[in-house]
């Protein structure tokens, strides 16, 4: 089974990236703020919650997270491999995933950092929000969410490179090079 991290701050285009890499190698894509968002849509109770959280800048405690990855993962029991984004955004978030990932017989094959300078990043969620208008794009939470990702979330990266699970890509360029430069390395990972 082939698990994915896709890493990278708010822009660095985990998005577009995870789409490529389910596309080509079959994988089922679980996205936390995927995963947020329908549950806010549908305004269930967890989406609620999860809705204040997330106006106000804050991440999502561990705990419901988690829960709501394993549920996800229960859907897919024929799945060739998963690609987490935006997850695990802390260390103690990774623990549990290897935890349960081991289980369930799996791990995690491999992740791939999207290294993004700031001005990048600024530039790129401008026009994110001119043209999709994500109320998580507005200026002030993004500075928030940034300041999150460089300030708590990168540490989980020593985490995964500790196993030799980590490789750093340039996020800054032609989408389909960037692609290439990932699949370059997924290639290496694959069962």
């Amino acid at each position: 089974m082939l698990n994915l991290v896709l890493f990278g701050p708010p822009g660095a285009g985990k998005g577009t990236q995870s789409q490529k890499l389910i596309d080509h190698y079959q994988l089922v894509h679980i996205s936390t703020g995927d995963l947020f968002r329908a549950h806010i849509g549908n305004q269930t109770e967890l989406g609620q919650r999860v809705s204040k959280l997330i106006a106000d800048g804050e991440l999502v405690p561990d705990s419901v997270t988690i829960a709501m990855l394993e549920e996800e993962i229960g859907k897919h029991p024929q799945a060739k491999g998963f690609i987490f984004d935006g997850f695990p955004r802390t260390v103690a978030q990774a623990e549990a995933l290897d935890k349960f990932l081991e289980s369930k017989q799996t791990g995690i094959t491999g992740v791939v950092a999207l290294d993004v300078t700031e001005e990048e990043l600024t530039t790129r969620i401008a026009k994110r929000k001119a043209i999709s208008n994500r109320a998580d794009d507005d200026a002030e939470k993004l500075k928030k969410r940034i300041e999150e990702y460089f300030g708590k979330t990168v540490h989980v990266l020593p985490y995964y490179e500790q196993q030799g699970k980590l490789t750093k890509v340039n996020g800054i360029g032609d989408i389909e090079v960037i692609f290439d430069a990932i699949k370059s390395v997924v290639d290496t990972w694959k069962p």
